[in-house]
């Protein structure tokens, strides 16, 4: 695989950022022949371009993906993984999982002290990652669906790294927000902090190393990561300072081809993610829930509205807590959560005028099926969406678990480590650090993928494309996407109306309905009456979405945030 070098990518990027700005104020951004909505807008712009050049969706989604590493270190990444879900135009489907996976010399109490209490150390440090998946993935992705060649998915994303980009000011405020947990690892504060001379708005940033290894990514596939100069790299620094992951690891790594987990839901079809996302059984037990509740009768984020779906949720999160693992090394019982008789009996015990108290809510399967499980995630994660011509669409979902992962840059390689083995359960069967409950289920294993909530989604209308949805946001990935799908199906808003819209949040436990910001003073007032406890939150989630409109695509992604809607 060779690369072809070149500054017209770089110029072409810059121009479109400075000239085209997202359109916002309720209206989604238009085009007629393909689209691509990220939480960056390089990458975005990227993206488009690729598929102006012939390339399809999953072409376009693999040069997003690598993309995002160079412009969006917070969440993008090549030293995480994620998910990603694809559906052509002729119908196939395909869920590529690509999530971390435990190292080989992991165990099950390795985040125990001598007293058996869980350590900081699944979170910081070299002892905190799991084994890189998005490369894998992204390769796994162009061999069963990629038309262009590999170099020229990847050269966008060099060029970007080798010769910089303008530092927006969202970038500028977020490696300001870092700077304490940069600041501690010597690589991470020469690259990201300039050794203490911040960048600010404006500066170009560049990053020679993250190009080298791009460039052998470029020149080699999947290989130029887990084998050869960066393999050897990534190793030697691992066992240098106490790390886990071993070239063993890195050449063992496979992408898991999944079968997505379908539904319908008044007419429409819903393609979605399987464990070892959560994410999936939840948008569609919510869906099944709301079947035949007219919860939807006074309006979108109105008190009847935000009642039932914040119980379906709560009963969601219930079971979420006792019954998902990862299906490789745990039965999750996906047939009997998403029984139609079992998700009516649910919605049975909704009271239509009262809040249940979550202490009367349990998970509902026969106590023979229990696992016991929960577990912790980040919000610092991205996705986007990318549609083509053809009607080809993607859902990409992937992270390094929180901000800028655990701040560690492999020295000479400039990428960023994740923290990814936090999502595991450190001690079984007590609370961990974060005052959470897990066990078995979710316990450290060699090999295993930790639980996730990330939930691209896919719905199709007639058998054909309608909606790509999905977001980051932890927990509250799967309550952000679900209300934005409810809000495009049942309140006919266009994606960027409904992605603006205030949101809500209900996990079961703490037993706490949160509301975003935006929502009236006299609606906090009624639920509270009908026994929530009620809490502000700044946010639920980060959505975007595209939508099939009569034809012409439209993109919506959250006017408070600086990501963009871009097409052609």
């Amino acid at each position: 695989m060779q690369s072809v070098h070149g500054r017209s990518g770089v110029v072409y990027l810059l121009a479109a950022l400075l000239t085209a700005p997202p359109m916002r104020s309720g209206e989604p951004v238009r085009a007629r022949h393909g689209m691509v909505v990220a939480q960056e807008p390089l990458a975005a712009d990227v993206g488009v371009e690729i598929l102006k050049q012939g390339g399809n969706a999953i072409d376009a989604a693999i040069a997003v993906g690598f993309a995002l590493a160079v412009t969006h270190p917070v969440a993008g990444n090549i030293g995480g993984g994620g998910f990603m879900l694809v559906r052509l135009a002729n119908g196939r489907t395909a869920f590529l999982d690509f999530r971390e996976c435990a190292p080989r010399r992991a165990s099950r109490d390795m985040y125990l002290d001598s007293e058996g209490n869980p350590t900081k150390d699944s979170i910081f440090g070299w002892r905190s990652s799991g084994v890189p998946g998005s490369v894998a993935g992204f390769e796994t992705a162009y061999q069963k669906f990629g038309s262009k060649p590999w170099a020229n998915l990847v050269n966008p994303a060099i060029l970007l790294a080798r010769d910089g980009f303008p530092v927006s000011k969202s970038f500028s405020d977020s490696l300001h927000s870092a700077q304490e947990m940069l600041s501690a690892d010597p690589e991470s504060k020469r690259i990201f902090l300039r050794g203490g001379n911040l960048y600010r708005e404006g500066e170009i940033f560049r990053q020679p190393e993250l190009a080298g290894t791009l460039q052998r990514i470029a020149e080699n596939g999947a290989k130029g990561f887990y084998a050869g100069e960066t393999a050897s790299r990534l190793a030697g620094a691992m066992a240098a300072n106490g790390g886990l992951i071993a070239a063993e690891d890195l050449a063992a790594y496979k992408t898991i081809d999944r079968q997505p987990l379908t539904g319908t839901y008044r007419g429409y079809g819903i393609v979605t993610a399987p464990p070892p996302s959560a994410g999936g059984v939840g948008v569609l037990q919510i869906l099944g829930m709301l079947t035949g509740t007219h919860y939807d009768s006074d309006g979108p984020d109105s008190v009847k509205a935000v009642h039932y779906e914040a119980e379906a949720m709560r009963r969601f999160y219930a079971d979420r807590s006792e019954y998902l693992g990862d299906p490789d090394f745990y039965v999750v019982p996906v047939k009997p959560l998403l029984d139609p008789a079992y998700v009516a009996h649910r919605r049975k015990t909704i009271d239509p005028d009262r809040a249940t108290p979550s202490g009367l809510v349990e998970p509902g399967l026969p106590k023979t099926l229990n696992a016991g499980v929960d577990w912790k995630e980040s919000k610092q994660t991205t996705h986007y969406n990318v549609v083509d011509a053809k009607g080809n669409a993607v859902a990409v979902t992937y992270t390094l678990n929180n901000s800028y992962g655990n701040g560690i840059t492999v020295p000479g390689l400039g990428f960023l480590l994740n923290d990814e083995m936090d999502d595991f359960s450190a001690k079984p069967g007590a609370p961990n650090m974060f005052g959470l409950l897990g066990s078995d289920a979710n316990a450290i294993e060699p090999g295993k993928r930790p639980l996730s909530s990330m939930t691209p989604t896919i719905i199709t209308r007639n058998g054909k494309f309608f909606m790509a949805v999905g977001a980051p946001g932890g927990s509250r990935i799967t309550t952000g996407v679900t209300e934005v799908i409810l809000d495009v199906l049942d309140f006919h808003m266009n994606p960027q109306a409904a992605v603006d819209l205030p949101r809500f949040h209900h996990q079961w436990r703490p037993d706490i309905l949160y509301l975003q910001n935006g929502f009236s003073e006299q609606t906090a007032a009624a639920l509270k009456a009908m026994g929530y406890e009620v809490e502000a939150t700044g946010g639920v989630a980060r959505v975007e979405a595209i939508v099939m409109n009569n034809g012409t695509l439209e993109g919506g992604t959250e006017s408070r945030l600086s990501g963009k809607a871009a097409g052609y």
